[in-house]
């Protein structure tokens, strides 16, 4: 593994801990632009597995991430989303050193069900394409508030 870094784009700033699994990404970075929030990291020995390339596990949540918290921002109050169903493509190895970011291009919110589309890329390279279905509750039953609520603020640059 090399030893040279990627630096973290201009816009991205290091979330804290006290995500819950999500701090399994840190160091993790997010960028809010209105509607828009990418998320990113430079992939350390932390996120890559035997071969010295980003796991699956960390792209696929932070594809997880990426998706719900585009749909959330688009909410009038945020929530916790269940994740209904995720699909992901492996389109290529996320280099050990390199930046990753996400990048959405769908979402869609209905009255029930939030719908996300997107990409984590390498440059301009694909690494993982990804779509999720997230439900939208119409309850608080599932959600515990308190600590979540903190942390869905910080997740969608409420904070």
């Amino acid at each position: 593994m090399s030893d040279e870094l990627a630096s973290v784009p201009e816009g991205f700033e290091q979330l804290g801990e006290g995500l819950g699994y999500s701090d399994s990404l840190q160091p993790f970075y997010r960028r809010v632009d209105g509607d828009d929030v990418s998320f990113g990291l430079v992939v350390l020995e932390q996120h890559a597995n035997l071969m010295g390339i980003c796991h699956g596990g960390c792209l696929m949540t932070l594809a997880d991430i990426a998706a719900a918290t585009s749909i959330n921002i688009r909410l009038p109050k945020p929530a916790g989303l269940p994740t209904i169903n995720l699909g992901f493509d492996f389109v290529s190895p996320g280099r050990f050193g390199h930046w990753l970011q996400t990048r959405t291009h769908l979402v869609e919110v209905k009255r029930r069900f939030g719908f996300c589309a997107g990409v984590i890329e390498d440059g301009d390279k694909p690494v993982l394409r990804y779509s999720g279905t997230f439900y939208l509750p119409d309850h608080d039953g599932m959600w515990k508030g308190g600590d979540g609520d903190a942390a869905l603020r910080r997740l969608a640059g409420g904070e």
